[in-house]
């Protein structure tokens, strides 16, 4: 259902304080083409993965949908210059994923390693052979009590403080025995691996934290990735009888890199669609939440951990910024930067973040519209923040920005309405954030 947002108080020029001019021209630019689409809020998010074959083996929060990125495939199919679908921020790999179901070539890339290791994982799995993994699981478990413990980054505080010793020493030993498994077999037990680390720990995934909950029951290792085994040999089926009534693309291209240079691996005009969420301005730190993974997995000790989260996109509250030469990319990120450094921020990084973000993502539009082909379409799901009672219109923002660069802007699908914390309303009243689908098209 589309109707007319109804839910946004816009504002008018007689109301406007000179602190918010130019966000509020930016809400009046775009209103024509706003809407609010009761349906994409259960597209939009993780939860619609939980029944799908493959994408339910691995709880990747910040994912959206099979569900969403099936229905924008379907809707601009018929319209792209070339059969080609890609996610520059591809996550756990939904976008690959769902476009290979759909007959299409699928293409992701993202440049924090588990996400790779996550979706090249998930793609492997769809050419499985029913019974394979479970014979191999039975295997190496006699393997197992045998194998000298992998190493990993264990002078993260985080790896010290999560586990047990015997288990962290268990969990070791099992990243031993994968590790020793050819591919493309390899790629699927660790995902398998990878999923068992949170069960296993006193940790959980809150928000931009990984937390420690010392109240926490754990999981015994080879009981849970037993239990991930059984159910990939179940999604393995699924697929294979998917398959038989659907015709499937090639297998997708899963790539470590990042989205601010896809012209150096991607060629001009070669994609004829992107579906993607970026990282939100949000102050979250995908380096921190997923730090398990990473630890156990990619990278060798904190100083490898560090350098990660200093090459990532620059959403995180301890993003680097070059000042004299990193300058802000539109007005509206120059009039929020100003308004926050004048306000008590429990953060005063929070203006250097935000530039940052909008410094990069300004080039990651650059990029997309470069490798996209002629009347191209990008589909991105992004979310509006607010800091100190001052709204940050990223959709708009972004929006404007893809504009600049050649982009239509068709349409802003408004997907929900987020409410604010209770300090925040008592403090500055009741303003609701919006979580939007931005849909652009590429003018030849």
């Amino acid at each position: 259902m589309v109707t007319q947002l109804t839910l946004w108080d816009w504002p008018d020029e007689k109301s406007l304080r000179l602190e918010e001019r130019e966000r509020a021209k930016l809400e009046l630019r775009y209103r024509p083409v706003m809407r609010y689409v009761a349906e994409l809020r259960k597209w939009v998010s993780y939860v619609g993965n939980k029944n799908v074959p493959g994408l339910r083996l691995y709880r990747y929060k910040e994912a959206f949908s099979y569900e969403f990125v099936r229905r924008f495939v379907r809707r601009f199919r018929s319209e792209m210059p070339t059969p080609v679908v890609l996610d520059p921020f591809m996550g756990m790999g939904t976008t690959p994923y769902t476009a290979r179901r759909l007959g299409v070539q699928g293409v992701g890339v993202d440049k924090l390693p588990v996400a790779v290791a996550i979706a090249q994982g998930l793609a492997s799995l769809t050419d499985q052979v029913p019974g394979e993994v479970y014979a191999t699981f039975e295997r190496l478990r006699k393997e197992v009590d045998h194998a000298d413990p992998a190493p990993i980054a264990s002078d993260v505080s985080i790896v010290q403080r999560a586990f047990p010793e015997d288990v962290r020493f268990r969990l070791q030993q099992w990243k031993r025995v994968i590790l020793d498994l050819p591919r493309p077999i390899r790629d699927v037990f660790f995902v398998l691996f990878l999923s068992i680390l949170e069960p296993c720990s006193w940790t959980t995934k809150d928000g931009q934290f990984l937390r420690l909950r010392p109240e926490k029951p754990l999981r015994n290792p080879d009981d849970v990735l037993r239990e991930q085994v059984l159910r990939a040999e179940e999604d393995i089926q699924a697929l294979q009888t998917a398959r038989e009534r659907e015709t499937w693309g090639p297998t997708p291209r899963v790539l470590k890199g990042d989205a601010r240079e896809l012209s150096t691996f991607l060629p001009s005009d070669s994609v004829g669609l992107i579906v993607t969420s970026p990282p939100y301005a949000n102050r979250y730190d995908y380096t921190r939440t997923y730090s398990l993974e990473l630890c156990f997995g990619f990278v060798d000790n904190f100083e490898g951990l560090r350098n990660l989260r200093h090459s990532i996109l620059r959403s995180h509250i301890e993003s680097r910024l070059d000042e004299t030469k990193e300058l802000a990319p539109h007005s509206a990120v120059e009039e929020v930067e100003r308004v926050l450094r004048g306000k008590d921020l429990n953060n005063p990084r929070i203006p250097i973040m935000l530039r940052a973000y909008f410094v990069d993502m300004a080039q990651v539009i650059d990029e997309m519209f470069r490798v996209l082909g002629p009347q191209g379409r990008v589909v991105m799901v992004v979310d509006n923040v607010r800091f100190e009672g001052e709204m940050v219109p990223v959709d708009l923002i972004l929006s404007d920005l893809a504009h600049r660069v050649g982009f239509e802007v068709e349409e802003i699908l408004v997907a929900r309405f987020k409410g604010n914390s209770s300090q925040q309303m008592k403090k500055y009243g009741r303003k609701p954030v919006r979580e939007s689908v931005l849909i652009w098209r590429k003018m030849s």
